[in-house]
């Protein structure tokens, strides 16, 4: 069996920064109130582009860094809970605005774990399908899902894309994921979608559009997923915690992945952290991360890295790479 690797990764941020005392403006709150519980200073905010949009730009950035020409691309998903629309996915948008006619498309709706997730069906179906190139997003355009005169959810949220392009490789790359989901706990976060309201329904169900969490339970449940993944991805791959590098967590909350580290008697710093610019952009804190990682020169061949991340559904999932 052959293996699958990350050639290359790409991400792109809205230009519009949004700081937190710009939110104290329209709701009651203040700069040292928001980073004190979350560790977010600012997050960028979509002026009129949708999710598709910013998956589009973040692609071709990890395109152009792959070396590969869209045509030659077997596969695309994005992993979003933000699409432009039900149907057509952003996946088969991002296929038509790329010309890559040759790919499969589809999205995935896994919240803040769908980067993971996606890693790892790409990954499966590369394998199966004999796949030898593959594009996989995570993209979200949160402002919209957003109520704004809610202080408990605006403060943590922002718009981002980041990519990835995956190759057949005979190196290590993806060397295993641990994959999770308690459903159970589903309603501690939530968007809603169509009302129910036909000429057949006995009453009306009325759907809110915008994001609902329950933060206390988030909590209760991420500290200890992370730390999960994290041991379980390990099992059997003869990797130790200290030849990891650097885990990049889904960037949801400081307070998360202090805990998490204190879990897992870890020092903070093997954690990759920017939440503070870009806060919460669910499926694609991860990409944005390694993105970042990569510019700043982070990364070096034989690096080995856990992916980790939690969120609705409730969902959550690691991945061991060497880059």
């Amino acid at each position: 069996m052959s293996n699958v690797e990350i050639s290359a990764i790409g991400a792109y941020l809205p230009p519009l920064v949004v700081t937190n005392d710009k939110i104290s403006e329209f709701v009651e709150t203040n700069d040292e109130w928001i980073v004190q519980r979350t560790g977010v200073s600012e997050r960028r905010i979509s002026e009129g582009e949708n999710t598709s949009d910013i998956a589009t730009k973040a692609a071709k950035i990890a395109l152009e860094r792959a070396g590969v020409n869209p045509e030659d691309l077997d596969l695309i998903i994005v992993a979003t809970i933000s699409p432009d629309m039900f149907i057509p996915s952003v996946a088969c948008i991002v296929q038509s605005n790329l010309n890559a006619d040759n790919a499969a498309c589809f999205d995935i709706s896994v919240a803040c774990s769908g980067f993971v997730y996606a890693l790892e069906i790409a990954n499966g179906l590369m394998q199966s399908m004999k796949y030898k190139n593959a594009l996989i997003i995570g993209a979200e355009v949160l402002s919209k899902v957003t109520d704004w005169t809610d202080r408990s959810t605006c403060i943590l949220f922002g718009d981002g894309a980041g990519a990835a392009v995956l190759k057949q490789s005979k190196t290590k790359g993806i060397i295993k994921s641990y994959l999770r989901a308690d459903g159970k706990k589903g309603n501690a976060l939530t968007i809603g979608g169509a009302d129910i309201d036909t000429p057949f329904s006995k009453e009306k169900i009325l759907q809110d559009k915008y994001i609902k969490m329950n933060g206390r339970e988030i909590l209760r449940f991420a500290v200890p997923a992370i730390a999960e993944a994290v041991t379980e991805v390990l099992k059997d791959t003869n990797i130790s915690l200290d030849e990891i590098k650097y885990i990049v967590p889904h960037q949801a909350n400081y307070r998360i992945i202090k805990l998490a580290a204190e879990k897992l008697k870890l020092n903070e710093d093997k954690f990759y952290l920017n939440l503070d610019k870009v806060a919460n952009t669910s499926s694609a804190t991860v990409p944005i991360a390694l993105n970042e990682m990569y510019e700043k020169g982070l990364l070096n061949k034989g690096d080995k890295l856990i992916l980790v991340a939690f969120g609705g559904g409730l969902t959550y999932a690691a991945s061991v790479i060497e880059w």
